[in-house]
């Protein structure tokens, strides 16, 4: 018994060592998952200096502005030394992980197409919990409470853009614009000084503005306790 338990124990190490990580075949598709994305790499790339991968497509904002920086360790990067990761490629062909749905296993270069053909996984989506609008209200919306939530385009005045809409919509249809504009996320804070203009709006929205201010500022502190609440978190990233 003794030896059959130490076969048994044998075995089970040698398919985890054929494993990335040497874990579990459930735990393969988050080890091969993008950052950004969260989805298993489709056309993996990697940043030479930090040697993070990402799917291709996911890195490509990042690669428009004068000095990038990774999206996962924040470390400067050459945009001329982000190769095609041929090794991470080979192992997506090797691989393979149960879909969340139907628990097939397939190999993680096509878990992408298989999951958005898997009756399962869509059926799992639709009964996702749905938004809810607020309920109406007849009393009045407060007019001195400024808007932090969703913010107008600087450039053409496109307005309802929350952050990450805003930087899409500038990366999308401003990308070549020379103008400098105040930006609209700062001068909604309670520290913004809405006069001042960003040399390079761009770089500044996606360099800055990475979070959500609503997750981590405190609105009911006075203007100068945000302020340096503002400076000592900028030296922290610094």
């Amino acid at each position: 018994m003794f030896r059959s338990f130490v076969s048994a124990s044998a075995q089970l190490r040698q398919q985890q060592q054929q494993l990335p990580g040497g874990g579990p075949a459930e735990g393969i598709e988050s080890q091969f998952s993008c950052p950004i994305c969260l989805e298993v790499f489709h056309k993996p790339v990697s940043i030479a200096s930090c040697v993070h991968t990402f799917c291709g497509e996911c890195l490509q904002p990042c690669l428009q502005v004068t000095s990038p920086l990774c999206p996962l360790c924040r470390v400067p990067f050459d945009p001329k030394k982000v190769e095609r990761s041929s090794s991470v490629e080979k192992q997506l062909a090797s691989y393979k992980a149960p879909c969340r749905g139907c628990s097939k296993k397939v190999t993680l270069v096509k878990m992408r197409s298989h999951i958005a053909s898997c009756s399962k996984v869509q059926e799992q989506i639709a009964n996702c919990p749905r938004f809810v609008p607020v309920v109406p209200t007849s009393q009045p919306i407060p007019s001195n409470i400024p808007n932090r939530s969703t913010f107008v385009c600087p450039f053409c005045g496109a307005r309802n853009l929350d952050q990450q809409e805003l930087v899409k919509h500038c990366m999308d249809n401003h990308r070549n614009d020379p103008n400098k504009v105040v930006c609209p996320v700062c001068s909604a804070m309670p520290w913004g000084d809405p006069s001042y203009k960003s040399s390079n709006f761009l770089q500044h929205l996606l360099h800055r503005h990475k979070f959500s201010y609503d997750t981590f500022v405190d609105y009911s502190i006075d203007e100068e306790a945000a302020l340096q609440a503002a400076l000592a978190l900028s030296l922290a990233e610094n």
